[in-house]
């Protein structure tokens, strides 16, 4: 098994990426290959203890940055980090890419390079979402604005897979993002998914309204890109509201200062849940490889969870289990 991270990826670069590589192999034993300025990796490397043998650098000469055009980007830059690395997947050298750069480039280097699975029509992003009941995968998590029924279905098989083989759920509730659970309710193209969904080879169990979500009450959250990315971001500003006002209540007099410390391990715990370091990224299911995007400001922490992820997808076949799944399913899909 090789995973290969796309090193100059990133808000912080080589400095969080190599640190994350480093404790990935340390802790993990996997063998790495990291694509970029070679002379910057060893320069980052030389400053940590790690078996030499588990990582391998490929040199390139160029970067895609976050203002680049995703597929001027990707069609232009054949020598930088990411496009290399997904090359080095497509050509079977290594198992699995990690980056935590330009989003659209990746995911468009994704459909190019790596291609599609045969029979997916619009490869997803399937992040993974803290609940109280632990967690769930929302697909999809903006990779796709606009989509029809059969997509919906796609989704459902794709997260399914996902959060079995990664997630270890089984038998896993899929619901429809909706704003009532009825049947009836929603736009045309929810209506139609759901009618879709119900034959579809998964465990569909009807509509779930945005509030629900957090609860856990699905473990396969459906939803096109657009709802999906407008849900992990209203999340995620709710949650950092959320501490703050924590914090500020928590600190106005010297008794509830008191009382936070007492509650500090407590308070830690419950930040951690919502941490997304803790998750490493957001698999993209449906391309014809293992493609983890990693978040742009990722941390070292973050680095070394999504290798850890993307060990963990390797390991389960669940890039396999999507073809054979979509291969079984053959014309049933919904068009």
């Amino acid at each position: 098994m090789k995973i290969v991270l796309d090193a100059m990826g990133g808000d912080h670069g080589p400095k969080v990426t190599v640190k994350g590589a480093v404790d990935a192999v340390n802790q993990y034993g996997v063998n790495l290959i990291l694509t970029g300025d070679e002379a910057k990796l060893n320069e980052v490397l030389k400053q940590y203890n790690y078996p030499s043998e588990k990582i391998e650098i490929v040199h390139c000469g160029d970067i895609i940055e976050n203002e680049d055009k995703p597929v001027a980007a990707i069609r232009k830059k054949k020598d930088s980090s990411m496009v290399v690395a997904l090359n080095l997947v497509k050509d079977g050298k290594a198992d699995a890419i990690i980056s935590a750069g330009n989003t659209g480039a990746l995911l468009a280097g994704g459909l190019l390079i790596l291609g599609r699975i045969k029979g997916i029509d619009r490869p997803a992003l399937a992040p993974v979402f803290p609940t109280y009941k632990g967690t769930s995968v929302l697909i999809d998590g903006g990779a796709n604005a606009d989509c029809k029924p059969r997509n919906f279905v796609e989704f459902g098989i794709m997260g399914s897979i996902y959060a079995e083989k990664v997630l270890g759920i089984q038998k896993p509730k899929v619901c429809l993002v909706n704003i009532g659970i009825e049947e009836g309710k929603g736009n045309d193209i929810t209506k139609e998914a759901y009618k879709a969904c119900k034959n579809a080879p998964f465990n569909f169990q009807g509509n779930v309204e945005a509030r629900d979500i957090p609860d856990g009450y699905t473990d396969v959250i459906v939803c096109d890109g657009f709802t999906g990315n407008v849900v992990l971001k209203l999340t995620e500003g709710v949650a950092g509201t959320i501490f703050k006002i924590l914090k500020e209540e928590l600190t106005k007099n010297p008794i509830r200062k008191l009382g936070a410390l007492m509650l500090k391990s407590g308070l830690r715990g419950f930040k951690k849940r919502f941490d997304y370091t803790e998750y490493g990224g957001a698999p993209f299911l449906g391309v014809n490889g293992a493609l983890i995007k990693a978040h742009g400001s990722s941390d070292e922490k973050a680095i070394k969870n999504a290798i850890r992820q993307a060990k963990i997808v390797i390991e389960n076949g669940v890039v396999d289990n999507i073809k054979n799944e979509i291969k079984d399913l053959g014309a049933d899909i919904v068009e």
